[in-house]
């Protein structure tokens, strides 16, 4: 049964933002799915590009291991977090325009106020799972 859309971002938003979870991020990606960040600089924490299922799992494993050793990482809130799915011409693309909210006090500010990352991923999908996504976000925020 395929999935849809909806159904492909939000396993994948659960099992990575929210969860992380590589096992699970992973199984939402086609065997030799390509998963890039075109914005993020080489040597940074979070990858760059990645190829193949297990390629995902383990470079997703390693990252979400590094954010718990060095405080956990942040989780956004769902419920000031907000997106919106566009379709294209094309019934297997997509793309999600999303503002995730990381609450202000743990957010390194020091002021109180939420921080907002905006950002955009395409999505690329082949019998109900994610074959391509390129997730374009501001570089500053995967160290």
């Amino acid at each position: 049964m395929s999935r849809t859309p909806q159904e492909i971002f939000q396993s994948y938003v659960m099992a990575g933002a929210m969860s992380r979870d590589a096992d699970a991020l992973a199984a939402n990606f086609t065997e030799d799915a390509v998963f890039e960040a075109p914005l993020v600089p080489p040597g940074a924490a979070f990858p760059r590009r990645l190829v193949g299922r297990e390629e995902i799992r383990s470079a997703m494993a390693d990252y979400y291991a590094k954010q718990a050793q060095d405080g956990g990482g942040r989780t956004p809130n769902p419920a000031k977090s907000g997106y919106v799915l566009h379709t294209t011409a094309d019934p297997d693309v997509f793309i999600a325009e999303i503002d995730t909210v990381f609450d202000g006090p743990g957010n390194g500010t020091g002021n109180g106020d939420d921080e907002v990352v905006s950002l955009v991923q395409i999505f690329r999908i082949r019998d109900g799972r994610i074959a391509r996504l390129r997730d374009y976000f501001a570089p500053r925020l995967v160290d």
